[in-house]
């Protein structure tokens, strides 16, 4: 069971060129894992966590529904962003500037075998990264991510989640908002759910610029202890 992790920062990377190489890595575990068992081979098969900050896109969920998304071919253009229909779980989200996104690509046999645990683990993860800003959060029953003032009234999202997992094999992730903008989230219905608002890090914690990579260092520790695995840097 290899329970390294190799990080890689993308930085500012283009969606469609994001997601084709995250099915590069899923494909290229998932064929070492079929030709282990072919060949009665034990190979490590290696885990990956990529971070990245996408221009200006929405996604849209195997399930989805494209009534979600507000806005014609035209504006999406003039609005200077995308949209793809993907193959992860879940329905409309929106990626862009000022937000931590996070693919982890791992092989769950070398950590443990059960999809719901997995999904936890990530928002337990962010949890406990915003708990250390001071930010009470939660889960919303029912609903994937990590929810701000949860049981209120004033509901509001500020992590979303959709994974896709094959042969034990994960793709997709997490999306934390931390500086983004939020007014691009007013052409969608995010995740499907009316009535629901979604908020940022910096907008809670009432400041102009909250420090990115700082934010990605909690969530590593918090990854690093609950899969009780080690990040190794790579390129």
């Amino acid at each position: 069971m290899n329970k390294t992790i190799q990080l890689q920062d993308l930085g500012n990377k283009d969606y469609k060129e994001t997601w084709e190489y995250q099915e590069e890595l899923f494909k290229g575990i998932v064929d070492l894992k079929i030709r282990n068992r072919r060949e009665e081979l034990t190979l490590e098969t290696p885990n990956y966590l990529l971070f990245v900050e996408h221009p200006h896109v929405y996604t849209l969920g195997k399930s989805g529904d494209l009534s979600n998304l507000l806005l014609s071919e035209k504006q999406l253009e003039d609005k200077g962003a995308t949209f793809y229909k993907i193959n992860r779980g879940g329905d409309i989200t929106y990626h862009g500037p000022g937000q931590i996104v996070g693919y982890p690509i791992i092989d769950l046999d070398n950590f443990f075998t059960d999809i719901h645990k997995y999904l936890r683990f990530l928002e337990e993860a962010i949890i406990l990264t915003l708990q250390e800003y001071g930010i009470e959060c939660g889960r919303s029953e029912g609903e994937t991510g990590v929810w701000v003032g949860v049981g209120t009234p004033f509901a509001r999202k500020i992590c979303a989640l959709g994974v896709r997992a094959s042969r034990w094999v994960t793709m997709h992730g997490f999306a934390l908002n931390v500086n983004a903008d939020l007014g691009y989230f007013d052409n969608i219905i995010p995740c499907g759910i009316r009535g629901k608002a979604v908020t940022s890090l910096n907008v809670e914690l009432g400041v102009e610029k909250v420090d990115e990579d700082e934010v990605k260092e909690k969530i590593l520790k918090h990854l690093s202890s609950l899969f009780e695995a080690t990040f190794e840097e790579s390129h």
